[in-house]
């Protein structure tokens, strides 16, 4: 179908809604100012292709037509200064449109459409037709629209952060993990005195050895793959992370280790915090690695 004949269609990412037919932005549900006719074909363009490079070619070949006697390059830029301005976005640390310098742009949050599709006819009625399902998704429209029955969040309710931010605190919290684990093992002796306090040392101390000794390895792994930007690294860590969840919740409880240095109050305070952590690397993960980036 030309660009022409495609029927409108409303597009959703983070807190903003596109009007693909009027331009009209929403923020919130409240109404933002229209954008003019050239960026909202060059946001059309990069919100069907989600995570996919727009290259600078082929917005010229589509969009300025070829008897046009104008600066491209300034009115590329331009156009794309106003997007960014209209989504409060940022060309140093994007949650939007990421540039790649000389080769074109690209959407990096997750999109969601509603289509303004007619109902097709069949018999003279009119039927219904299947709800859309969000660019990019593999499921069939009824399992997008069926209830969630996890009280975890999803990347829809998740705002879009820099995978650069996202690389940054993942990676520490690897580290505190390891240090957990390394300075526990390290002070053994120490700790088994500790832990004789709380009732049966021997159970504790096994307890502390081998769940420290099939953590290193995981965050070794975790820490090299966010470190390298292993793909697909946000899958892996869902399908892991239900095994991974009682691991991290047992070392939850590392602050008591210290409760003669630092009080019991603080240890409680700490284990609390700590025992968000797990849901907060998740929760990083899918803000910052939900659309699959296709290489540069």
């Amino acid at each position: 179908m030309s660009e022409s004949g495609r029927k409108p269609r409303t597009f959703r990412f983070g807190i903003f809604e596109v009007d693909g037919g009027t331009g009209e932005i929403r923020r919130e549900g409240k109404a933002q100012p229209r954008l003019r006719d050239q960026p909202l074909r060059i946001l059309l363009l990069l919100l069907e292709r989600p995570g996919e490079l727009v290259t600078r070619e082929e917005l010229r070949q589509r969009l300025w037509s070829s008897d046009t006697f104008v600066d491209f390059d300034h009115g590329l830029n331009t156009a794309i200064n106003q997007l960014r301005g209209a989504f409060n976005d940022s060309a140093a640390n994007p949650r939007f449109i990421q540039t790649l310098p000389r080769r074109g742009y690209r959407f990096i949050a997750p999109v969601e459409t509603a289509g303004a599709e007619e109902p097709a006819q069949f018999g003279g009625m009119k039927v219904p037709s299947a709800p859309e399902a969000p660019v990019g998704s593999t499921k069939p429209p009824a399992e997008q629209n069926a209830p969630r029955l996890s009280f975890l969040s999803d990347s829809r309710e998740l705002p879009p952060v820099s995978s650069g931010i996202v690389r940054v605190l993942f990676s520490l919290i690897q580290w505190m993990y390891l240090a957990f684990y390394v300075v526990s093992l390290w002070r053994l002796p120490k700790v088994e005195t500790i832990v004789a306090e709380f009732g049966n040392p021997a159970l504790w101390t096994a307890l502390l050895v081998v769940t420290a000794a099939i953590g290193v390895p995981i965050r070794l792994y975790l820490f090299s793959a966010m470190a390298f930007n292993y793909r697909g690294l946000s899958v892996k860590f869902q399908k892991l992370f239900p095994f991974l969840l009682p691991l991290d919740e047992l070392w939850a409880l590392a602050p008591f280790l210290l409760f003669r240095q630092i009080g019991i109050g603080l240890a409680i305070g700490f284990a609390a915090a700590l025992l968000y952590v797990p849901f907060a690397q998740r929760s990083l993960l899918l803000m910052g690695f939900s659309v699959r980036q296709a290489p540069d």
